[in-house]
C-alpha cells in the first residue's frame, strides 16, 4: 500500500473508534476505492496517561508509543495521527523517534481551530482529564498564541472524570445530562468565551449526545479535520 498514513490509537478503544467513524463519514467518497488508505495501531494495552502523569511512579506509556512509532516508520507511512490529547504529553519524543515522517499536533491545531472560528475570543476554556490539566498540554498552546487559559474548578474536573473513566471508559455510557453541564458550567461559572472538548472521551460525548447551542471546539473533530486535508492530497499527489 502506498501514500498512507498510521493511526496510533486505542486510547481509549471506543475514543479512536469515534475519530474513525468521523473520519469515514467526512471523506468524499462514493465507492470503496474512494476511501482512505491507513493503518490503525490500536495499542489498548498502553499504561494510563493520565495514571503516568500524576504519578511517575506507575507504569509510563511512552516506552510503548515509541515501540509503536518505530515500528510503523518502517512502513514509511506520510504522516501519523494520535488521537489521544493526554498522550501529546509525549509529542516531542515521539516526533523525534517518528523522524522526518510528521505527528499531526492536536492541541495546536485546535487552538488553529478556535481563532479561526471564534476570532473574538479571549477567554479558552480547557476540559480533559486531570493529566490534560496538569501537564498543560493546552494551556501552553493557547498561551503560546495570546489567549487565556481557563481551568476547570476542583468541582468541574471531578465531574469531568466521572464522565471519562466511570462511564465512558468504564461502561461505555454517555451521560448527556452530565456532559452538558460540564460545559455549561466552565461558560456560565469559569467565564470562558469557548470551551475546548479535550478529551477523546469527550469527543465520544459530543457525537452521541451533542452540546449544539454553546460555543465548543472539539479537538478530536478538528484532527479529523486536518487528517482528511493532508490524506486527500496524498490522493491528489496519485493522479
Amino acid at each position: 500500500m502506498q501514500k498512507f498514513f498510521t493511526i496510533i490509537g486505542g486510547m481509549g478503544t471506543m475514543a479512536t473508534e469515534s475519530y474513525l467513524h468521523q473520519l469515514n463519514l467526512r471523506t468524499p467518497a462514493h465507492a470503496d476505492q474512494e476511501y482512505l488508505n491507513y493503518v490503525l495501531v490500536n495499542h489498548a494495552t498502553v499504561p494510563d496517561r493520565t495514571a503516568y502523569i500524576m504519578d511517575h511512579t506507575q507504569p509510563s506509556p511512552l516506552p510503548h508509543l515509541l515501540e509503536d512509532i518505530q515500528q510503523q516508520r518502517q512502513l514509511q507511512p506520510a504522516f501519523f495521527t494520535l488521537p489521544c490529547n493526554t498522550a501529546h504529553y509525549f509529542y516531542d519524543d515521539l516526533q523525534a523517534a517518528a523522524g522526518d515522517i510528521p505527528l499531526l499536533h492536536m492541541p495546536r491545531e485546535t487552538v488553529k481551530e478556535i481563532q479561526r472560528k471564534f476570532p473574538n475570543a479571549k477567554r479558552v476554556g480547557i476540559t480533559g482529564t486531570q493529566g490534560t490539566i496538569s501537564d498543560k498540554i493546552y494551556e501552553h498552546e493557547l498561551e503560546r498564541v495570546g489567549l487565556t487559559p481557563v481551568l476547570p474548578t476542583a468541582a468541574i474536573e471531578r465531574e469531568t472524570m466521572q464522565l471519562i473513566y466511570d462511564d465512558i471508559k468504564e461502561r461505555d455510557i454517555v451521560d448527556a445530562k452530565l456532559f452538558h453541564r460540564i460545559i455549561r458550567e466552565m461558560i456560565e461559572e469559569q467565564n470562558a468565551d469557548v470551551v475546548i472538548l479535550g478529551c477523546t472521551e469527550l469527543s465520544l460525548a459530543q457525537e452521541r449526545e451533542p452540546e449544539t447551542k454553546l460555543p465548543i471546539v472539539d479537538g478530536q473533530s478538528v484532527l479529523v479535520d486536518r487528517t482528511l486535508e493532508l490524506a486527500l492530497k496524498l490522493r491528489e499527489q496519485e493522479n
